[in-house]
């Protein structure tokens, strides 16, 4: 966290450092209002930067604000659609639309980030969940078993807690999860 708000204070004129360093905050501090002053500081340094639409998009998705998420996940992908870091906006879109309900949008999103990171563990847990809402239960338990191929010690709990994910997505979530056999 120190090495976040030291980026913060002599990076004013660093967008990559500015997000960063709000990335940082948002997701491990769980301080969201400071993460989202650092990203708007990059995107007033550099308006364009996919980055940090890509990464607030992230830290929005996981707070359940789900227009916010699609909307910055979008615009990340729009300025930059083969970005390293592509399937972190998929994920933004696949929360997006998982806390409206919409779980079609999210299997297609996660598939996505899927594609663009095959090696994130992640991806697979949002894949999984939706798949679950659609009564996809085989296809559910396939990519839950593809997260514990990933990461064996994966518990769906810790990485809510870690993220600082919203209350009312962690539940619709966790109810989903459930039915795959992921551990909780």
């Amino acid at each position: 966290m120190h090495h976040a708000q030291t980026a913060i204070v002599h990076g004013q004129d660093d967008a990559l450092a500015l997000t960063l360093a709000g990335f940082s905050i948002g997701m491990d501090g769980h301080e969201r209002a400071a993460a989202f002053a650092a990203f708007e500081a990059a995107l007033a340094v550099s308006p364009s930067s996919a980055l940090t639409f890509i990464l607030g998009s992230v830290i929005y998705g996981w707070a359940g604000e789900a227009e916010r998420a699609i909307e910055w996940g979008k615009r990340g992908l729009r300025l930059s659609p083969f970005d390293a870091w592509a399937f972190a906006a998929f994920h933004s879109l696949t929360l997006g639309h998982f806390h409206h309900g919409r779980y079609e949008e999210a299997v297609n999103a996660a598939h996505k980030a899927i594609q663009s990171n095959p090696a994130h563990s992640i991806s697979y847990m949002l894949l999984a969940a939706p798949l679950a809402k659609l009564g996809r239960l085989e296809e559910a338990k396939t990519a839950a078993a593809g997260v514990l191929k990933l990461q064996p010690a994966f518990r769906y709990r810790q990485q809510f807690a870690g993220v600082d994910c919203a209350p009312a997505l962690a539940a619709a979530m966790s109810e989903a999860l459930r039915a795959t056999g992921l551990p909780e």
